[in-house]
């Protein structure tokens, strides 16, 4: 299993999203732009090499950097 494949900054992202906050409650919640946190995702997708925000969810549950 790779360590730390997230950053923290991804992995509070990711974290919220399994939670069911939306990209406008993460972007209010940590103070920073929806379009940063969509850029936090996207780079999160491209790294896991798939199609979406789903898909990186249940990667990252396998991989054992997401827990539900």
């Amino acid at each position: 299993m790779r360590s730390h494949f997230l950053t923290a900054r991804e992995k509070e992202i990711f974290d919220l999203l399994v939670q069911n906050y939306d990209t406008l409650e993460i972007s209010d919640k940590l103070k920073i732009s929806e379009k940063t946190v969509r850029n936090h995702i996207s780079n999160v997708i491209q790294k896991l090499g798939v199609k979406g925000r789903s898909q990186a969810i249940l990667e990252l549950i396998r991989i054992g950097e997401l827990k539900l």
